[in-house]
């Protein structure tokens, strides 16, 4: 029978990756938690939960995104889901409790990879229960959720976990077996669904303005040369700003949806 490893990458998320985390619980059956390097309050708040659930939850502090992709080397080639999910990422817990069935079915088997239904969010009232931004389509998804009995290995560049590199298909997949449950399924009816909080400020350290915040491609993209110029931008006091972000997530016509079902606990 298959299994879901869920593997959360942050680096100073401390305002929601709390909820990103409890959200996913019930899909699990096991979590990592991994630190990037962060100075807010992030890997206090992953210590805590490793202790609160020791025996689903493990926590890792990294020094490179490069090693997280290291720490799901051993589940390749087994009968796993590999679900990644960072500290802006707000699924709906009760949708993924029934879509965990569906995954444990083997209704998915035939796919490599399921992208779902995502709002990318520019403004968020948690009081109110609601959140302006774009939806999927026509803004890129991001769900990440990957058949790990596909492939043979996944070795080469891996700048975080589960992007760039080789991964090495068993015969009957490629990469092309791709399940796009956002073009299946409207937003309100999607058994898979994600507030995407990426224009929105996301750690206590974050000033005005600091959202849209830079992804780890963006940062780690040009070697030193990069990482010296994005230094002496912010010595300049420039935030980090994610063009990126705005061309694949800030397209169509800017909506309201509800995020009730999405922050329960509050």
């Amino acid at each position: 029978m298959s299994k879901i490893i869920g593997v959360v990458l942050a680096r100073n998320e401390d305002i929601f990756v709390a909820q990103a985390v409890s959200n996913i619980l019930n899909l699990c059956d096991q979590i990592i938690l991994i630190d990037h390097a962060s100075k807010d309050r992030t890997p206090n708040i992953f210590s805590n939960l490793a202790a609160l659930y020791p025996d689903k939850i493990s926590f890792h502090a990294i020094r490179h995104p490069r090693e997280s992709h290291d720490l799901l080397k051993p589940y390749v080639g087994t009968p796993t889901w590999v679900f990644a999910v960072d500290g802006d990422e707000i699924y709906d817990p009760k949708r993924l409790r029934s879509f965990r069935m569906r995954l444990l079915s083997g209704e998915f088997d035939k796919h490599w990879m399921i992208l779902g239904n995502v709002h990318h969010c520019d403004h968020l009232d948690v009081t109110a229960g609601v959140a302006d931004g774009y939806s999927t389509p026509p803004g890129r998804s991001i769900t990440k959720l990957y058949n790990f009995a596909a492939i043979r290995s996944w070795n080469g560049d891996t700048p975080e976990r589960l992007h760039g590199g080789n991964p090495e298909f068993l015969p009957g997949y490629d990469e092309q077996m791709k399940r796009q449950l956002q073009n299946e399924y409207s937003w309100e009816e999607s058994p898979l669904r994600c507030l995407h909080l990426c224009f929105v400020s996301r750690s206590s350290l974050d000033g005005p303005g600091s959202g849209s915040r830079e992804n780890i491609m963006e940062t780690y993209e040009g070697g030193w040369t990069n990482q010296v110029k994005r230094f002496l931008r912010k010595l300049e006091g420039h935030p980090e700003k994610s063009d990126w972000k705005r061309e694949r997530y800030a397209r169509g016509v800017r909506s309201k949806v509800s995020i009730t079902h999405f922050f329960p606990t509050r």
